[in-house]
């Protein structure tokens, strides 16, 4: 692979703001790359592609003339070695697959990504285009880490209701090269959220490296997570490295189930450990920073949106009583269980509006609003719009500057 000095950066979005934001917020220089161009639709970027020849191209899916697949697809044609970043406001996975399918890089959806997620992605791009390892080591790096994509991509699939295909690959895996001699398994859930960009990838590279640990699977989810199965009889060689990391970052986090013994129970783990990241990634907290009680019944109802629970039955579910259990819920979320309930809800309505195409009796069931109409209702007294005006002055999350969610 030939040394690249200065790595070039196209930047395609049909929203000026969009394409001005990442232009001027993203630390470039630090990973050795110029923005040459950026182009408002995928027409104008192929040209602006053909005149450059950027080894980085950050597109939008949904644009005018050209859209982002159709890009990717003739830059891959004319230079399969570029990297591209796909950006889009639609939760719908068909999106990422189809990107993904092409060769794409990464997948970040425009109305939920935070700073580390891109930056990550442009420092793993900066390591790849700029070292010159020999032929056979280049070979073997390309084969894992696609391997490491495939798997990361039907378990982010998986994990968000998409489709169930890693189930069947855990399956296999349970009988073939995940069987570990029948010994039982644990999962970790490693976080590097609150670190450096490059934390995750370094955590990765440890493991890999050490000769007992290497012989466990790490699994991607994105670029601030990764899980990881192994053998019992590496868990103390686990915590060693993973504690001897922390000591140099102490924002480090991860998160453990076992001993496993069967494919349902990992992909229990899995599933289990997932759910406890989304919330703690929705209201910045561990579950060590709320008493057990409070944090099991957010979790009760993150995972039942739907629901309609009074605090009586809540407090039954974590075992208190309904008065200890509203006064530790006020203390510690600083609202009210039922002033949380609503906020909640609305923030979930704000998402499904904005962010898919659902009807509004979708939306309602949920929400657990009933139908529609009483959704409705709802919706406009407390934010005083229809849920069709929001959803129409919200499109495409057109409050948003480049790829930070509203606060």
């Amino acid at each position: 692979m030939e040394t690249i000095k200065t790595i070039k950066v196209i930047i395609v979005d049909d929203e000026s703001i969009v394409r001005k934001g990442l232009r001027s917020t993203v630390p470039w220089d630090k990973y050795g790359m110029e923005v040459v161009a950026d182009a408002s639709n995928g027409r104008k970027a192929w040209e602006a592609f053909l005149e450059h020849r950027p080894q980085v191209v950050i597109t939008d899916i949904v644009m005018p003339e050209m859209d982002g697949i159709e890009l990717s697809r003739r830059v891959k044609e004319t230079a399969p070695d570029t990297k591209i970043i796909l950006l889009s406001c639609h939760r719908d996975f068909e999106y990422a697959q189809q990107g993904i399918k092409l060769g794409a890089a990464g997948y970040l959806l425009k109305t939920a990504f935070e700073d580390e997620e891109l930056e990550g992605m442009l420092a793993k791009f900066q390591h790849e285009l700029t070292m010159t390892p020999s032929a056979p080591a280049v070979a073997q790096s390309i084969g894992s880490e696609v391997e490491d994509e495939r798997l990361g991509t039907l378990l982010y699939a998986w994990l968000n209701g998409h489709n169930d295909k890693f189930i069947g690959e855990m399956e296999k895996r349970t009988h073939d090269a995940w069987s570990f001699q029948g010994e039982p398994v644990y999962v970790y859930l490693i976080k590097t959220s609150r670190c450096e960009a490059s934390w995750l990838k370094r955590l990765k590279d440890a493991i890999e490296e050490d000769p007992q640990l290497c012989k466990g699977a790490v699994v991607p989810y994105g670029d601030e997570r990764c899980y990881y199965l192994l053998p019992e009889s590496l868990l103390n060689a686990s915590k060693s490295l993973l504690v001897e990391r922390k000591s140099e970052n102490a924002k480090l986090q991860w998160a453990r189930k076992g001993p496993l013994t069967s494919t349902q129970e990992r992909l229990d783990a899995f599933l289990a450990l997932h759910k406890a990241a989304e919330i703690e990634k929705i209201y910045g907290v561990t579950a060590e920073d709320w008493p057990e009680p409070i944090w099991k019944a957010v979790k009760l109802l993150h995972d039942n949106p739907a629901a309609e629970w009074s605090v009586s039955d809540v407090a039954g579910q974590v075992g208190l009583s309904r008065s200890h259990f509203s006064i530790i819920f006020k203390k510690t979320l600083g609202d009210s269980f039922v002033a949380f309930q609503y906020k909640r809800k609305l923030k979930l309505a704000y998402g499904l509006l904005k962010d898919t195409p659902l009807t509004m009796q979708e939306i309602a069931e949920r929400t657990g609003l009933g139908d529609s109409k009483y959704f409705s209702k709802w919706f406009k007294r407390c934010t005083g719009q229809t849920p069709s005006q929001y959803r129409a002055e919200h499109k495409d999350g057109t409050l948003r500057t480049y790829g930070h969610p509203s606060r």
